[in-house]
């Protein structure tokens, strides 16, 4: 089973009162917000926004374990689990503090795209390397 010990990044997310839904857990949409943030958290420690690329979410998907409610903090851990000519695929581990568990699992396909031309391009080099930089801290890297 996978911990929070296996991804290189973790983001804390607060759980909002207004987050739940009328069934009074979150929302599921919530959980693709909390990914989005934790993402950008991500992208920001690689420095990507300041190349000549935009990054894309091309496909993304949620699993979810176990329903969360407020008041909660979720740790949310971030890795890139394949790098590919233009994309890569990121997997996210959301742990509950209030359950002390897993509460849902995560991937997403990120695209690079130029700026310009809005079509697909390759990862910049330096990219690359600091995504290396950051997965190998945990050693599970490609």
């Amino acid at each position: 089973m996978l911990t929070l010990s296996d991804y290189p990044v973790i983001y804390d997310q607060s759980v909002a009162w207004g987050d739940m839904d009328a069934f009074g857990h979150v929302n599921n949409v919530m959980y693709y917000r909390y990914i989005e943030s934790a993402r950008i958290f991500y992208m920001d420690a690689l420095n990507i926004f300041d190349q000549d690329v935009y990054t894309v979410v091309a496909s993304n998907q949620c699993k979810y374990i176990s329903p969360v409610f407020y008041p909660d903090r979720l740790k949310i851990g971030v890795r890139v689990e394949e790098i590919r000519n233009s994309a890569f695929r990121m997997s996210y581990l959301l742990w509950s503090e209030t359950q002390q568990r897993n509460v849902a699992l995560a991937e997403a396909v990120i695209v690079c795209v130029n700026k310009e031309t809005m079509l697909k391009t390759e990862i910049p080099e330096i990219i690359r390397h600091k995504i290396s930089e950051i997965e190998l801290k945990v050693k599970h890297f490609i």
